[in-house]
């Protein structure tokens, strides 16, 4: 059975991409910051639950280090934890960075090891498009006129690191995700986005990639995308 551990899964995206891939018949582990919500969410589907800060070197590292003890191997791992900051100040780009982009290193680093006893490694980063410089500069896409400075810089980080990634490990899979704008609590205050369970579909299409799939490259539904 196919071992994956989803960060930031107790709600939203990464709770609808771990229903989703357990009913695909994945090992599913779900990680999150907060233990009460994360154990709920994961009884609730019938998952694993890991306690996981991305933010946190001591919980990163004990979360993979159940995930070996228990399965000695992890196939996919799906970079969901995010924040956004609609401040702009030295404390909230700290926060938008911490999560967005180094806790992408932190957990990438501690999950390499396992990663490379799988016969087929898998990686999936929800990014964004709103870290597009294309994106952010086309008066006919939503995000030029998005006012989210921080929360773009660092997805654009997001998927540069995803793309070295894929460079530096070319026996593992790297792909960064626009899931398409979603209606979750991180979006609410922007009434807009489709239903999580959608948006899951294409970060599940990503993390069920064959052997022969793509690596280094960042896409939405509709393929590769300029950024």
């Amino acid at each position: 059975m196919t071992v994956t551990l989803i960060t930031g899964a107790n709600k939203g995206i990464g709770f609808e991409t771990a229903r989703q891939l357990l009913e695909l018949g994945h090992v599913v582990y779900l990680g999150a910051r907060d233990v009460e919500r994360g154990e709920k969410a994961a009884a609730t589907l019938g998952a694993r639950f890991v306690q996981l800060d991305v933010t946190d070197d001591a919980s990163v590292r004990g979360a993979l280090a159940t995930i070996d003890s228990d399965e000695g191997r992890l196939d996919v791992l799906v970079h969901n934890a995010g924040v956004l900051e609609t401040g702009l100040d030295g404390p909230a780009a700290l926060r938008s960075f911490n999560t967005n982009a180094v806790g992408i290193v932190r957990v990438t680093e501690a999950a390499l090891p396992l990663l490379r006893r799988s016969s087929n490694p898998n990686v999936v980063t929800v990014s964004s498009s709103a870290g597009s410089f294309w994106a952010v500069n086309n008066p006919e896409r939503p995000e030029y006129g998005l006012p989210l400075a921080l929360y773009s810089a660092s997805k654009a980080a997001a998927t540069m690191l995803t793309v070295q990634y894929a460079k530096a490990q070319p026996g593992i899979k790297f792909n960064a995700l626009e899931p398409g704008p979603t209606a979750t609590d991180m979006t609410a205050a922007f009434g807009i986005g489709r239903p999580a369970t959608e948006s899951a579909r294409q970060v599940v299409r990503l993390a069920t990639l064959d052997p022969s799939g793509p690596t280094g490259t960042f896409q939405d539904e509709a393929g590769p995308l300029p950024w």
